[in-house]
């Protein structure tokens, strides 16, 4: 799952996505608000989640909002914020936030608002991703295959829990290596040229240890495609 957050601050903001990625987030962080909106408008990038505090340079985070909501994107969006009236919270959810936690605030109630977000969202709601015998546990973070001997959890990296994440909600697809580095690596990043098949390789080594075999093929010239266990 990819987030946006939009935070000026840069301890706060170190913090924040720090502990998004310890979660297998992964997470692009604009300082200003028209940062922000580049990233937004990038079509090469899907975001699942918004954080975006109130006040950023260049583009306000209310601006930032009603930007999104003018454009018809439905991102479920956590604002932050140290004004704690109640007319500055109204203003906030009716430029369209869908949350509003005012600082300072505890990691674990951002993270908790952050879960309370996600079941708010049709799209966003399940908790634990069910293809074939494989599964998912978000709030965990674990992996489980299923036999007949039961499930076995298999213990992944951040990396190869984002990998195996997108593959399973594109079961059956083929996906490009460019795609998995826009979708899974931070913008701006620079990995080299073969970390994709790198990683990948590293993932299939793990999933092989557990009877998983040929989960993922490689389809020469275009990239690779999941093929789950019915």
């Amino acid at each position: 799952m990819r987030i946006l957050l939009v935070e000026d601050e840069p301890d706060l903001g170190a913090a924040i996505k720090q502990s998004l990625n310890q979660r297998n987030y992964v997470v692009d962080w604009a300082l200003d608000g028209l940062e922000a909106w580049d990233y937004l408008t990038d079509e090469r990038q899907e975001y699942h989640l918004g954080i975006v505090d109130w006040l950023l340079p260049q583009l306000s985070g209310v601006e930032l909002i009603k930007r999104i909501r003018k454009q018809q994107k439905s991102l479920p969006v956590l604002m932050l914020t140290a004004k704690d009236s109640m007319e500055d919270k109204i203003a906030g959810l009716d430029a369209g936030a869908d949350d509003y936690l005012v600082k300072p605030f505890d990691l674990p109630e951002l993270l908790a608002r952050l879960r309370a977000l996600q079941r708010r969202t049709p799209q966003l709601q399940p908790r634990r991703l069910q293809v074939g015998n494989l599964s998912l546990d978000y709030d965990t973070n674990t992996f489980w295959i299923r036999s007949v001997a039961g499930e076995q959890k298999v213990l992944l990296t951040k990396k190869e829990f984002q990998l195996l994440e997108y593959f399973m909600q594109h079961s059956q697809q083929i996906v490009t290596s460019d795609r998995l580095l826009d979708q899974l690596w931070e913008f701006g990043a620079e990995p080299s040229s073969n970390v994709v098949a790198a990683q990948i390789s590293l993932l299939r080594r793990k999933l092989t240890k557990y009877g998983c075999d040929n989960l993922l093929e490689t389809v020469y010239g275009l990239g690779y495609c999941f093929k789950p266990q019915i």
